[in-house]
């Protein structure tokens, strides 16, 4: 129609896309908006580490006052350790976990180096330093001495967690996935073992184990590992007068009370002595009471049931109860596969050698001579210990605060044993805005 008026609307253009800024650019993985870290684990750890320096002040006070004249001998290095282990875990709780991938080899070849070089003559500055019979401890020049074995525990499920999650798939098959995983788990093994020390060596081959099966290692493979460990362990205790006389301890403590089952006897009268709520703090060490022997590192928890009664040994195993759960969440919630391999390590690491200890003291297996974690005496166990946590910590500040097994990473393909790579289907995770 002549009379209208025809009128031209211009095409909606599109906003232009901007390039992010480099800051922005983000090649690290997955990872969502940090947050608080897990403050009931962070609690948990708390706790056990200002129990353990009260019973190291009780169990050493009165004799170290006899001795030396200083109540604190023994319980005031063990304070600043703890001050530099909660230092160290704050720090590390402030990093990114992932940078550990980049340091995961060096790390488990240094700590291979230092398990060989405790097992030589002295070299140098390095000296080794046998305690008990068992060459575990190494002196570098003026430095405190220290455990290699507490770091090899640390470098190796960190090594694990960046090998498993690189093979992925590949750990269901014969050479990439079992034959491998023996040969990177077998020489730390070893080398422990032959310190002697089967308590640590039993903490490391679970921990390991424990994130093959996690990774996606079949029933198979772990039954293949079972007779290969159980005729390991036989051939070691039957080759050695020193463990196979603690096999005899355990199956009968009471033929030698003052001989190799004295530690045993003590740990079990001192628990008795205990009752419900214990005979009081500082009690059982004092001049005419019963002497419990490694009272401040071994049998640290005969003397918290022994002094704090069946009602602190109860609390005790619940901290370490709060550790794991809290721990394995961590791992199911984990922003990707290597922070839950790392989590679900560093959690079964804490939680095996925990309950080893208190196994061994209420006679369920034979003294390993192995610490109990944060309570224990020891500088080397309780740093390692907090720096663990600390790991622990850094995971828990990405995670979902009420993560479950339907949180699971975008790598993972939901709660599943094998890690996978992300796919097209999956749920992009949102980028972390700072740390």
């Amino acid at each position: 129609m002549s009379g209208m008026v025809r009128i031209r609307t211009r095409p909606a253009t599109r906003p232009a896309l901007r390039r992010p800024a480099p800051q922005q650019l983000n090649n690290r993985g997955p990872q969502r908006e940090r947050h608080e870290p897990d403050y009931l684990l962070m609690l948990s750890i708390i706790a056990l580490s200002a129990l353990g320096l009260l019973m190291v002040y009780s169990s050493s006070g009165v004799d170290s006052l006899i001795r030396n004249g200083d109540p604190f001998a023994l319980a005031g290095p063990q304070a600043v350790w703890g001050v530099l282990g909660v230092v160290t875990m704050v720090l590390i709780m402030r990093t990114d976990y992932r940078y550990l991938r980049l340091i995961s080899v060096a790390g488990f070849l240094i700590a291979l180096a230092l398990l060989v070089i405790v097992m030589l003559p002295p070299i140098g500055p390095l000296r080794p330093v046998e305690v008990g019979g068992s060459t575990r401890w190494l002196k570098i020049g003026p430095l405190p001495q220290m455990h290699p074995a507490e770091f090899a525990k640390l470098a190796l499920v960190v090594y694990l967690a960046h090998w498993l999650t690189r093979k992925g798939s590949q750990i269901k098959s014969f050479r990439d996935g079992f034959l491998a995983f023996m040969l990177i788990v077998g020489p730390p093994l070893a080398l422990v073992m032959i310190e002697p020390d089967l308590g640590t060596t039993g903490v490391l081959a679970m921990a390991a184990v424990t994130m093959f099966f996690v990774a996606g290692g079949s029933i198979l493979q772990l039954a293949a590992m079972a007779p290969i460990g159980v005729a390991a362990l036989a051939f070691y205790v039957t080759s050695s007068q020193y463990q196979l006389a603690r096999v005899k301890a355990f199956i009968d403590p009471w033929a030698d009370p003052q001989g190799i089952g004295f530690h045993t006897v003590q740990g079990l009268l001192a628990m008795g002595m205990g009752g419900p709520f214990g005979i009081g703090l500082g009690e059982g060490r004092q001049p005419g009471a019963l002497h419990l022997p490694a009272a401040q590192n071994d049998f640290v928890f005969a003397l918290v049931a022994q002094e704090l009664g069946f009602v602190g040994g109860i609390a005790v195993i619940a901290c370490y109860l709060l550790l794991a759960y809290r721990g394995i969440r961590i791992a199911l919630s984990a922003p990707d596969t290597f922070g839950a391999l790392l989590a679900i390590g560093i959690t079964g690491w804490l939680t095996f050698q925990a309950f080893i200890n208190i196994a061994v003291v209420v006679v369920l297996l034979p003294v390993t001579g192995i610490t109990l974690p944060f309570v224990s005496a020891g500088g080397t166990s309780l740093l390692v210990s907090f720096a663990a946590v600390g790991i622990l910590l850094s995971i828990s500040r990405e995670t979902l605060p009420r993560g479950t097994f339907n949180d699971a990473d975008s790598d993972r393909r939901g709660w599943h044993r094998r890690p996978r790579l992300s796919g097209a289907g999956r749920r992009a995770q949102p980028a972390r805005a700072g740390a």
